[in-house]
């Protein structure tokens, strides 16, 4: 095929699963849409059918797609300093370091630059150990920290099962505020008991840090109850332990405030972004570092590094990305819309009997698809995404909605330039598709 000829959409899928591996899936069962460009809210595939894009892709276009004043940044920086040693220093990495100290919670000052949220928080748990003497984590099984082997060994969730042999030593698994497959008792004191003696019977002065999600994002958008961040933090500081708090989905402005600790007053002891970072137009993480650790690597050497630590390209696009965020008032575009989602949400489960749950902070929301709100037993098991909700996924894409449809939860995260009306024009497309799972549970 001449190299100046369009593929075709069929071309362009058969040889991307003919040449390239996808992730999370058996080859066979790849089905990729042949997306052409994106702008705002939506994208359109070859064919030019539009898909409004109501999980930001994976909760990281936050700004939205497309962004010229983000292009022309990453396109500046590239004709001026396109790659340069992480071991130097220029202009892009000390203005985007300067930006982000006056954005991280509290008294966190210096950055760690990473490759993305994976290596953010391997490099998170490396400082706290390297810091604290101490060996273990201490995680949360409803969670995600990424897929290099010792993050896929922190996270919580199924994905961790075939990639633990063997097991990374050192890390223990806590249970949340959320017990159950019904996932809706929140019990932050049950929960608080529970990591306290945890803690007890582990050795506290054998623990390094404890690994959170603020808001679980793919395990389910769960919200902590007041109480229980709070808690955690008393029960960190009382043993000399460091929160690490994971903002990589929930981060910059994603639940309608610069990050979700803000929402309860909480000052983690480390903190890692990505994706919301750069909105997620290039590859860059971070792990925000609290002063009294910063100052432990002045004289001791941290043995952590990677080749694209700081790339300019990456950084020049954080810059932008927050500027947009800031010029647009992105942010508080989320909080605004935090009390529409949730009337929408609410209309929905007025509405059809298939759903059984939903909450929302700002623009991170999810609605939970039961089989009876008696039983409140879950639409599809746990870890499997069954027929039914494979065909609700297949009307909200022919309907033109894209979202990330994970057990029996559907995904509402857009990203946070959405207008009032197009998040109106998503949930009524949600409350058709709503009509193949009511099917399924009244017969």
């Amino acid at each position: 095929m001449p190299e100046d000829r369009p593929m075709s959409a069929s071309e362009i899928v058969e040889k991307s699963k003919r040449y390239t591996l996808y992730d999370w899936q058996a080859q066979s069962k790849a089905s990729p849409i042949a997306v052409d460009r994106a702008e705002g809210v939506y994208f359109w595939d070859v064919d030019g059918t539009r898909y409004l894009d109501f999980n930001s892709q994976l909760m990281g276009v936050n700004i939205g797609h497309g962004d010229k004043r983000v292009a022309e940044a990453i396109a500046h920086q590239a004709e001026k300093l396109p790659y340069i040693s992480p071991f130097m220093a220029y202009e892009t990495r000390a203005r985007l370091g300067e930006k982000l100290a006056t954005l991280w919670p509290g008294d966190l000052e210096k950055t760690f630059f990473t490759l993305g949220g994976a290596e953010a928080n391997e490099n998170a748990i490396r400082i706290a150990k390297a810091f604290t003497g101490r060996q273990k984590i201490l995680a949360r099984y409803r969670s995600y920290h990424g897929a290099t082997y010792a993050t896929i060994n922190l996270t919580g969730d199924p994905r961790r099962w075939a990639n633990e042999n063997p097991p990374m030593p050192g890390i223990v698994h806590v249970l949340d505020p959320y017990r159950g497959t019904a996932r809706g008792t929140e019990d932050a004191a049950t929960a608080l008991a529970t990591l306290e003696e945890t803690i007890e019977l582990e050795g506290p002065q054998t623990i390094a840090a404890f690994i959170l999600e603020t808001v679980t994002g793919t395990n389910g958008i769960l919200i902590p109850p007041d109480g229980y961040l709070e808690g955690v933090h008393e029960l960190c500081d009382r043993h000399g332990i460091l929160l690490i708090a994971d903002e990589i989905m929930c981060g910059f402005g994603r639940t309608g405030e610069w990050f979700a600790v803000n929402h309860w007053g909480v000052v983690p002891d480390l903190m890692t972004a990505a994706k919301g970072l750069t909105s997620s137009y290039l590859p860059l993480g971070a792990v925000a570092i609290k002063p009294e650790i910063a100052e432990h690597f002045e004289e001791n050497v941290f043995y952590g590094g990677l080749t694209y630590n700081s790339h300019p390209l990456s950084c020049a696009a954080a810059i932008a990305a927050i500027r947009v965020l800031e010029e647009d008032d992105l942010v508080g575009n989320a909080k605004r819309l935090d009390p529409v989602m949730r009337r929408h949400h609410e209309e929905l489960m007025t509405k059809h009997p298939s759903v059984g749950r939903v909450r929302n902070i700002g623009l991170f929301g999810i609605l939970e698809l039961v089989k009876s709100r008696d039983t409140m037993e879950p639409l599809s098991p746990y870890n499997v995404v069954n027929e039914t909700m494979q065909a609700v996924n297949k009307a909200l894409l022919e309907r033109g909605l894209f979202t990330m449809i994970r057990f029996n939860g559907i995904m509402t995260n857009p990203p946070l330039c959405i207008s009032e009306e197009q998040l109106e024009e998503g949930f009524a497309i949600i409350d058709e598709a709503l009509d193949v799972a009511d099917s399924a549970v009244t017969g």
